[in-house]
C-alpha cells in the first residue's frame, strides 16, 4: 500500500468511523496517558477500551488480539487491585525488572508465541497467524509486568505496538493504526517517565 492509498484509506475510515471506534481510541488514547503518569485510573480507562476493541477485531478476524484483549481484561483487573494495596506501601512501587521477572516476561512472550501461533495456524481462517501471535505474546509479557510496575514493560509493549501498526494496515484499520502509532510515541515518554520516577523515590528513601 502506497501513500496516496493509505492517506485515501485513513480519509475514508475517519468519515465512516463507528462511534464505537471513536469511544475505544479516545479511552486508548486516555489509558496510555495515565500510565505514563503512573496513575491508577488507567486501568478503569482501559477496561473500557478493551471491551469496545474485542467487539471490533472479532469482526476483522483478528483472533490473537482479540484473546490479547482478553488477557487485558484480566491483567486490567488483576494490576487494578494490586495497584490499589500498594497505594499506601512504603517501598518504592516503580522499579526495574529482577532477573527472574524478566526471565519470566521473556518466557510469556517466547511460549505465547508458540501457543498462538499453534492454534492460529490449525484451528482458525487467520491470514496473518505469525504476525498476529507475535504482536499478542510481546503484548501479554508487557501488560504482565505493567501490573507490577515494572519500567520494562514500556519495552515489550513497544515491540508489540511496532509490529501492530503494519498489521493493522494490513487489515485496514486505519483508525487503530493511529492510535498504536501515538500508543507507541507515548510509551517512550512513559519509559522516560518511569525511570524518572523510579530514580527521585530512590534518592529521596536514601536521604
Amino acid at each position: 500500500m502506497n501513500l496516496q492509498e493509505w492517506l485515501s484509506l485513513f480519509q475514508q475510515q475517519f468519515i465512516h468511523t463507528s462511534i464505537i471506534e471513536w469511544i475505544a481510541v479516545g479511552f486508548g488514547v486516555s489509558e496510555v496517558l495515565l500510565a505514563k503518569r503512573n496513575n491508577i485510573w488507567l486501568y478503569p480507562t482501559g477496561i473500557i477500551s478493551i471491551l469496545l476493541s474485542m467487539f471490533l477485531l472479532l469482526q476483522v478476524k483478528l483472533y490473537a488480539e482479540t484473546l490479547l484483549s482478553m488477557y487485558y481484561l484480566v491483567m486490567s483487573v488483576y494490576g487494578w487491585v494490586l495497584w490499589k494495596k500498594r497505594k499506601e506501601a512504603a517501598q518504592i512501587q516503580v522499579a526495574w525488572c529482577t532477573n527472574r521477572e524478566l526471565t519470566v516476561a521473556i518466557l510469556i512472550s517466547t511460549i505465547g508465541f508458540l501457543i498462538l501461533y499453534l492454534v492460529l495456524k490449525h484451528f482458525t481462517d487467520s491470514d496473518v497467524p505469525v504476525w498476529d501471535a507475535f504482536v499478542s505474546s510481546t503484548a501479554w509479557a508487557g501488560m504482565w509486568l505493567l501490573a507490577k510496575r515494572k519500567i520494562e514493560n514500556w519495552i515489550f509493549l513497544n515491540i508489540s505496538n511496532i509490529f501492530a501498526i503494519p498489521l493493522l494496515i494490513h487489515k485496514k484499520l486505519a483508525m487503530f493504526a493511529v492510535l498504536t502509532t501515538i500508543l507507541f510515541i507515548v510509551a517512550i515518554f512513559g519509559f522516560i517517565e518511569w525511570r524518572k520516577i523510579y530514580n527521585q523515590k530512590k534518592v529521596a528513601l536514601a536521604a
